[in-house]
């Protein structure tokens, strides 16, 4: 696994060893960042259940001005610092070691994330759980685009009574990434 492009390029990121954490693969990073290429310039990103750091590290080597990295399991958390200090893309990031949804309240308040990206433990009702807080929360406007990595099983039906409707459906082999923005967007 590797930064694919921007400041940190072809800089190789760890993982954590075992089954807990699915890296998103370079392929299908390549895709996700092809598609938000122009909503991550100076963006504040956002990355939920972030694993490894791989999406939020290759976000701002692609010109996130910050990007905020939640992960609650504690090996995760120290393969995110690791990754972050070995880029130098340190000084535009914050760690934060706990759920998701502790984070979220803690950050209550602040200004809008640009994009939120979540890559939840699929089949667990997590992604849902989250957009219905963002539904309320100062975090999201209707210009944050969301972008959910989920199973391709993944039912969706339950977006237009949170609030927000699906523009975009990127389909893999094994997963997908569903792009989400709120109603009045």
């Amino acid at each position: 696994m590797r930064v694919i492009a921007g400041t940190a390029r072809s800089m190789p990121l760890k993982t954590v060893k075992g089954m807990d954490v699915r890296p998103t693969t370079d392929k299908t990073k390549e895709t996700l960042f092809n598609v938000l290429q122009t909503d991550v310039p100076d963006s504040r990103f956002l990355d939920l259940f972030s694993g490894s750091g791989a999406i939020g590290i290759e976000a701002l080597s692609r010109g996130a001005s910050h990007a905020v990295l939640v992960e609650q399991d504690s090996k995760a958390a120290d393969c995110i610092l690791e990754n972050l200090q070995f880029t130098k893309l340190i000084d535009r990031a914050e760690l934060q070691k706990c759920d998701v949804l502790t984070a979220l309240h803690r950050m209550e308040g602040q200004k809008p994330f640009d994009v939120i990206f979540m890559d939840p433990p699929y089949d667990q009702g997590l992604e849902q759980q989250v957009v219905e807080y963002l539904t309320r929360s100062s975090l999201a406007d209707e210009y944050t685009v969301i972008v959910i990595e989920a199973s391709l099983e993944t039912d969706f039906s339950w977006l237009e009574a949170a609030g927000f409707h699906a523009y975009k459906y990127k389909k893999y082999k094994t997963n997908q990434h569903v792009f989400i923005q709120r109603n009045d967007a």
